[in-house]
């Protein structure tokens, strides 16, 4: 039972025992806490639909400072409401109480850990109507507060105008009659000792400001209305044989509007300008970097302290899903980058949410991360593992989007992940790996892909962590893909030698395929490898200026002929010139320079190749879909494979050159008797090549002469530091 001393030093944790309506009998009590008023009467709520005329019920008395109570009968309408006239010196507000809505406050907790997505749908600030009354419900989790008030514009941001209620279950609930969507609030906590923490957004909060405020806002998830069901309802879809180029993108530095770097571009004009560019060049989903709120622009999204909320960087909530559908009218897929692992120790963030580790684990041991000097979730904790849970379903649901890509997986996964002896704690097992993260991304993949069957998870996974992308019901974590870091590392480190000497390094092109059916693969060129001192896609290639080009061009090529699907980052299409800075545009102007262009123009024609060759795409997590022609030529710096699509009625041969040096009448051994047409040459003067002939004619046919194990051969000309394609047509 509250106090009058607890409420007016915003200690209460239980303002519905000595606030608002109490009835005994006949008659209704009310006590309301109004301290700067004169006067104080109610009043009878006109119903909406009733034409009934409001009629004062009672003027309330004064019966210690700020406290008015009174009494009037009680009436007989089950949905009866009073309104509340306070008059002060400066003038005079009406409102509907509060504290009349007690059982609608205690609604918000029932069943809300029954199923993962009932958090976001009952949690938070949640718009409703009760009684006839509109107005938001809000319930925040906090079990060691000793008390926790509403504060925002509506009440002048004052920590004592609106406690909230303690309920069992460590769920703070007030509904608050006539606040609308746009409004802002935050929460105003003290610890279980009664300290005042800083304020606190809310971490179920749709919508947030940016610095200074850091204040959420209320949002109405359903004013949105969507244009993409045509998408949303497509059947059969088996995203392992379908192509799939992501276009990774930074929404800050992609492009900054009207030659300036003075703004960024919005979620809308974004819906224009991006989807534009990304439908001309021919990919297929566009992966944004973090878009859940986070306040620090440096951290490029991945030190997140508003989950549930795109950042207003770009705009409103509405215009993201504006550009979300928009992607999907243009049948592009749109995967968000996700970032369960950790959170920054930002004040109005989660960190010491309470007082105490709410949402990280205690010790530091487990619950600090040393790379990125921030908090680790304690994926132990049942209420966290619904959060998170919770959060990878809403952006399916409430957003739309195609896929998540977990960022940072092998962090989550081991206990001693960047420290030393005697900086982790082993489990119980005595191992390193953590269990806890382990079972939650089981759970967190099985919901998804129970809820959402068309649906993606990508890990990015850094280790050899077995059954990333295998089922949980066979021991997996059960993403649908994996980035493949292996072959990113190797294959870059070998592009980055000069040519004279590849042949010593051989193994690196080729070892990938020891385990290229081991995940299903995603093949990554991310942000990560452009910026730290690690240079530009060009700055890694070796040679002079033709010859980096080239090299770059031939690395693209195999990438496409490697099974796999595949990511590529901002830039990297034109080879821009620099490292990528997340402060400033991409160079666009470089496309006025025929060697970025060349590059450009290759890319495209990539994706293009690759989206209408099945035999690129069909079998790409299958063996039976692959096999080397030659991989042991490591004197000549040469590789050849083939890919087959699922019937096996559409063959690709590629082969790659990886030295300056042009290979005349060179064989190629091949399966089919039959035509080979030329499908892609990256050495073409279009591109920015040489334009080196590869074949006298359109097309060549095979010849009946086993070569590499194989019952034909083609011969074709190598251009220098190039990738060919060849197509199989039957005779």
């Amino acid at each position: 039972m509250a106090n009058y001393s607890e409420l007016t030093h915003g200690n209460c944790a239980q303002p519905f025992s000595l606030l608002g309506p109490k009835h005994v009998k006949t008659k209704t009590s009310v006590t309301l806490w109004i301290p700067d008023a004169k006067n104080v009467t109610l009043y009878s709520r006109k119903k909406n639909n009733r034409l009934k005329q409001e009629k004062k019920l009672t003027q309330l008395s004064l019966n210690s400072d700020g406290m008015f109570v009174g009494e009037f009968k009680t009436p007989k309408e089950d949905d009866f409401i009073y309104e509340v006239l306070a008059e002060y010196e400066s003038g005079e507000h009406r409102f509907v109480d509060p504290y009349q809505f007690q059982s609608e406050a205690y609604h918000a907790v029932h069943f809300v850990d029954h199923q993962p997505e009932n958090l976001y749908q009952q949690i938070g600030a949640q718009l409703i109507e009760s009684k006839g009354v509109t107005g938001v419900r809000f319930a925040v989790f906090a079990p060691d507060a000793s008390a926790v008030s509403l504060i925002g514009d509506f009440n002048i941001w004052n920590r004592s105008s609106h406690p909230m209620q303690k309920t069992d279950l460590g769920y703070w609930v007030l509904f608050v009659p006539g606040l609308k969507a746009g409004e802002q609030y935050k929460y105003a906590i003290k610890d279980a000792t009664g300290h005042q923490l800083s304020d606190k957004a809310d971490p179920l909060g749709f919508h947030h400001h940016q610095y200074p405020s850091h204040s959420s806002v209320i949002y109405d998830q359903d004013a949105y209305e969507w244009q993409d069901k045509s998408w949303l309802t497509r059947k059969n879809i088996n995203h392992y044989k379908t192509p799939m180029s992501i276009y990774e993108v930074h929404l800050g530095s992609w492009r900054k509007p009207g030659n300036t770097e003075q703004r960024y571009l919005s979620y809308r004009e974004l819906a224009k300008e991006l989807v534009d560019y990304v439908t001309d060049m021919g990919y297929t989903h566009i992966e944004v970097m973090p878009v859940s709120e986070f306040p620090f622009d440096g951290s490029w999204g991945y030190q997140p302290v508003g989950l549930f909320a795109p950042t207003s960087r770009f705009g409103d909530p509405d215009s993201f899903k504006f550009f979300v559908d928009t992607c999907h009218q243009n049948n592009i897929g749109v995967i968000v980058d996700w970032v369960p692992a950790h959170f920054p120790e930002d004040g109005h963030g989660l960190a010491r949410f309470d007082g105490s580790h709410l949402y990280e684990y205690a010790d530091p041991r487990k619950g600090w991360h040393p790379d990125w000097n921030s908090c680790i979730y304690d994926f132990g904790k049942q209420t966290v593992r619904q959060f998170l849970v919770a959060n990878a379903l809403f952006w399916f649901d409430k957003y739309h989007v195609d896929g998540i890509r977990v960022d940072a997986v092998a962090s989550m996964l081991y206990l001693d992940y960047s420290r030393n002896d005697g900086e982790w704690i082993p489990n119980v097992d005595g191992g390193n790996h953590n269990y806890e993260a382990i079972s939650l991304l089981q759970w967190m993949n099985t919901e998804v892909y129970t809820k959402y069957p068309w649906a993606m998870t990508i890990a990015e996974e850094s280790t050899s962590f077995a059954g990333v992308s295998k089922p949980v019901s066979s021991g997996g974590l059960g993403f649908g893909f994996k980035w493949n870091m292996g072959w990113m590392h190797d294959s870059l480190h070998y592009i980055a030698k000069d040519p004279a000497y590849r042949r010593f390094h051989h193994s690196e092109l080729t070892f990938s395929m020891v385990y290229a059916f081991d995940e299903n693969f995603v093949l990554p060129i991310s942000h990560d490898e452009v910026v730290h001192g690690k240079g530009s896609m060009l700055q890694k290639m070796p040679g002079d200026t033709w010859q980096q080009a080239a090299n770059l061009r031939a690395f693209y090529g195999f990438m496409f002929a490697h099974p796999g699907k595949k990511l590529q980052f901002m830039g990297n299409e034109f080879a821009q010139d620099r490292e990528w800075n997340h402060d400033i545009s991409l160079d666009w102007h470089l496309l006025e320079q025929p060697k970025h262009l060349g590059i450009s123009k290759l890319y495209k024609t990539l994706n293009e190749v690759y989206r209408t060759t099945s035999a690129l795409f069909e079998r790409d997590h299958d063996p039976a879909g692959f096999r080397w022609i030659d991989h042991n030529n490591a004197e000549q710096s040469v590789v050849s494979l083939l890919r087959r699509n699922a019937n096996d009625t559409e063959n690709v041969v590629a082969v790659a050159n990886f030295t300056p040096i042009p290979r005349d009448t060179f064989r190629i051994g091949v399966e089919q008797k039959g035509y080979y047409s030329l499908i892609l040459n990256t050495d073409d003067a279009e591109f920015g090549g040489s334009g080196y002939v590869a074949l006298t004619g359109a097309m060549v046919s095979s010849e009946n002469k086993p070569w590499n194990d194989c019952p034909y051969s083609v011969v074709v000309n190598l251009p220098p530091l190039s990738v060919l394609m060849l197509k199989w047509n039957k005779s």
